[in-house]
């Protein structure tokens, strides 16, 4: 290695319509890039339908609390998140606007503001906390953010008791009336990532990759190969696991297109699209995986993640669930209906301890990428059966670069704003804010 050579984080490994972000290598710490080179991330999870929080609430406040059943599958990482309960959205609630918790849980989760209900056209909720985020940190990144879910939705219309199809569909907003819209197909958010802007060659570069089965790498292996020759031994083992790893996807990505949808959705009576992944754990933790390349080259900052829309009745026959997730939430305490909605949750609670393995997999520093991370998941609606949107189900992975004490369930008093968690956040972040939504201060207790 030449050590007087210096290599840039904003640095892409080059070829025919790609554009290969690197991850952190030891080689930047010299450089200028050594300021930026471990930012803290921030990602939003969303859960539809609210959970059966005899399942998800532990008993036990503080560093011993325990593991309820849906929240096992974390059991790993039990010293890498918190469970915060009491926290409360009071703009989902109705405040005189009747019927709708549904949508009104999908537009208040990420903005704490009222949604509007309109029998017209119009839409305002307020710009929520990652396109707030976004204003501020995506000047230092490729791309400002990044909205991903598994189901398209119409970003008008009326979808829940008068109130716009863009609350339901949508958590992200950059500002009160624009939804971001957000991308469900694996190949899309593949191609976003890795290609670069000259549209005539990124067309090219895809028509020969689907004619010749090559991959992406393929463009970019002289370019490579030359960065190899100049950097460290650790540094060699860095890339190569990096490019392991995007090939891994890029195959999993091409076998979603090539197998297609094998089912018909069974509420809704028709064929996902072409490219979208048979299964919904497989479709989730894909999607989960481009959120921690992004992350690891530092091509986006913030991230939100729809598992579902706001009142999805998607039937989850990957657990053995036929009835549609919606009207499983609406179970007027019967207990078989609550079991099968205790499985719903697990099984997203699975999907996200994949994600969240996956980015403490990562080295970053004396740490990893999830150290690095502020990962908030959760519902806008705390109990289906009751449309509630006080003591909401949340939990808060990651360190925040060392500004937060992980491993412990935190119960606020009642109605403390969630928007105190999002000022928190951007603190955190090093973006400058007074308050955000209808937040009353910052939120204690993240930090021990």
């Amino acid at each position: 290695m030449n050590a007087s050579w210096n290599l840039s984080r904003r640095h892409f490994l080059r070829g025919l319509g790609a554009a290969v972000a690197l991850p952190s290598l030891d080689v930047m710490a010299s450089t200028k890039a050594l300021a930026t080179a471990h930012p803290t991330r921030m990602a939003f999870f969303f859960v539809p339908n609210g959970i059966n929080m005899e399942h998800w609430r532990p008993q036990r406040e503080g560093v011993h609390f325990d593991l309820p059943s849906t929240l096992e599958p974390l059991a790993t990482l039990r010293n890498d998140f918190s469970v915060l309960s009491g926290l409360t959205h009071d703009k989902g609630r109705a405040n005189d606007d009747g019927a709708g918790d549904h949508a009104r849980s999908g537009g208040v989760f990420l903005t704490g503001s009222q949604p509007l209900k309109s029998e017209g056209a119009e839409i305002r909720v307020g710009q929520s906390v990652d396109q707030f985020a976004a204003e501020y940190l995506g000047q230092h990144t490729r791309f400002p953010s990044m909205e991903l879910g598994t189901e398209t939705g119409r970003p008008y219309g009326k979808c829940d008791s008068g109130y716009s199809c863009g609350y339901s569909n949508n958590i992200s907003w950059k500002d009160a009336s624009t939804p971001m819209a957000k991308m469900v197909n694996p190949r899309e958010v593949f191609e976003r990532l890795f290609a670069n802007e000259i549209a005539k060659e990124v067309g090219e570069s895809q028509s020969q990759r689907k004619r010749h089965r090559r991959s992406i790498l393929d463009f970019v292996l002289d370019d490579a190969k030359s960065l190899q020759n100049k950097v460290s031994k650790s540094d060699q083992q860095k890339l190569d696991e990096y490019l392991t790893s995007v090939r891994e996807i890029e195959l999993r990505v091409q076998r979603a297109e090539e197998t297609g949808s094998q089912h018909e959705d069974l509420i809704r009576g028709f064929a996902a699209p072409e490219g979208i992944p048979d299964a919904a754990d497989e479709h989730l933790r894909l999607l989960g995986d481009m959120i921690v390349l992004a992350f690891q080259t530092d091509v986006t900052r913030v991230a939100t993640f729809m598992f579902a829309n706001a009142g999805s009745n998607r039937a989850y026959r990957e657990v053995g669930i036929r009835e549609g997730h919606h009207a499983l939430s609406h179970h007027q305490n019967r207990p078989e209906k609550l079991e099968q909605l205790a499985k719903i949750n697990r099984f997203h609670v699975q999907q996200l301890a994949y994600i969240l393995q996956r980015l403490k997999s990562v080295k970053e520093g004396e740490g990893n990428l999830l150290d690095n991370s502020v990962i908030v998941y959760g519902s806008g609606i705390s109990d289906g059966n009751r449309h509630n949107h006080d003591d909401l189900p949340i939990l808060v992975a990651g360190r925040g670069g060392g500004q937060i004490q992980p491993g412990r369930h935190v119960v606020y008093p009642q109605d403390t704003p969630m928007s105190n968690l999002f000022n928190s956040m951007l603190d955190m972040t090093g973006v400058p804010v007074d308050y955000f939504g209808d937040s009353t201060g910052r939120l204690r207790h993240l930090s021990v």
